[in-house]
């Protein structure tokens, strides 16, 4: 079978791109390697960009059903390498990555796109006849063939290091589910960037009355030290009081450089999200997902037959995007050294 698009990742990319295709009457598969709903080590919280553009996209607001406890996030408190702290108000949904996920793919599948979970993209090759064959793995190996890929793999992502032979640079972040208590106000999401407590940002926020405290490094063998710092931190500044710890997450994301490189595509694949450099300050990547994975959609519909204008298109489409993500990064690095380096020149 040829498909039109064959999307890799289930995230909000993915299902962003899968849902404007086949609204538009395109066949497409979209692909996910865990089994859905999946799991993902996320803060889950949408901020106002985020729940704007499901609207845009997906014709509806985000279901209370995807939502935790408290389902209200009002905003973010940065405090900076001083110790002084910042606050952003903002009205924004606080939801389990799970549920939201799921919930975005049954959307696309009710467009009209067929999606195979459980299902790992191994690789992809172009063909001389315009077509691009997919290596997909699931119970067994097998191909399948389309017109154009569009990668929405996230930060681990076995394609495009295939494509372009490239060893991406990644945070670790590990993060803890805890019972307890803390003198913060649990609608909002804190960011601590002071150098001692991490080495890129550390963070709590609070998922159906659990505590969620984490740590991001660059170096693994750092991360029970730098926790531990955190941790007597809280305690010390915010009258934390852990009883029991109910989970550990780790997880990776791509680490952003000054030079803000993006990765649009090579030929009929085209990356999109985490996986092409589309990340936001202390890892809000759902916004620029949802973007990206749009706009990877609308210019393969406006050039389905002119194969070397679609990634032309696609970075001019995404060019408020990626302006939006260096004003991101701009902000965050006037306010700690620690990203100093991704000051706008």
């Amino acid at each position: 079978m040829l498909y039109d698009v064959i999307i890799i990742g289930a995230g909000p990319a993915g299902c962003t791109a899968a849902k404007t295709l086949s609204e538009n009457g395109y066949k497409v598969l979209l692909t996910e390697r865990f089994k859905l709903p999946r799991y993902k080590s996320c803060s889950g919280q949408l901020i106002k960009k985020s729940l704007d553009l499901v609207r845009e996209y997906f014709g509806e607001d985000v279901p209370e059903s995807t939502t935790c406890a408290p389902s209200e996030n009002r905003g973010m408190i940065f405090t900076d390498d001083k110790g002084e702290t910042f606050r952003f108000e903002q009205q924004g949904l606080n939801v389990w990555r799970s549920a939201f996920d799921n919930w975005l793919a049954e959307k696309a599948a009710q467009s009209g796109a067929e999606i195979r979970d459980n299902t790992s993209a191994v690789s992809v090759s172009e063909n001389n006849d315009g077509t691009v064959t997919v290596t997909l793995k699931g119970e067994k190996t097998y191909t399948e063939r389309s017109r154009y890929v569009i990668d929405c793999e996230g930060a681990v992502g076995a394609i495009k290091r295939g494509l372009l032979n490239i060893t991406p640079q990644y945070i670790l972040t590990f993060q803890t589910f805890n019972q307890g208590c803390i003198d913060l106000d649990y609608h909002y999401f804190y960011a601590f960037l002071q150098p001692e407590l991490s080495e890129y940002d550390a963070w709590f926020n609070v998922k159906d009355d659990r505590l969620v405290l984490g740590v991001a490094v660059k170096d693994k063998s750092k991360i029970k030290e730098y926790y531990a710092r955190f941790i007597s931190y809280m305690e010390k500044n915010h009258g934390l009081k852990l009883e029991k710890r109910l989970k550990t997450d780790k997880w990776i994301m791509p680490r952003i450089r000054p030079d803000y490189e993006i990765n649009y595509g090579v030929g009929r694949v085209l990356f999109a999200g985490e996986i092409a450099g589309f990340l936001n300050p202390m890892g809000e990547g759902i916004s620029a997902a949802m973007e990206s994975g749009h706009y990877a959609a609308a210019s393969v519909i406006n050039n389905f037959d002119a194969p070397d204008s679609v990634c032309s298109e696609y970075k001019e489409k995404t060019s408020l995007l990626f302006g939006y993500m260096r004003r991101q990064w701009n902000l965050i690095a006037r306010m700690t050294e620690t990203f100093a380096d991704m000051k706008i020149k």
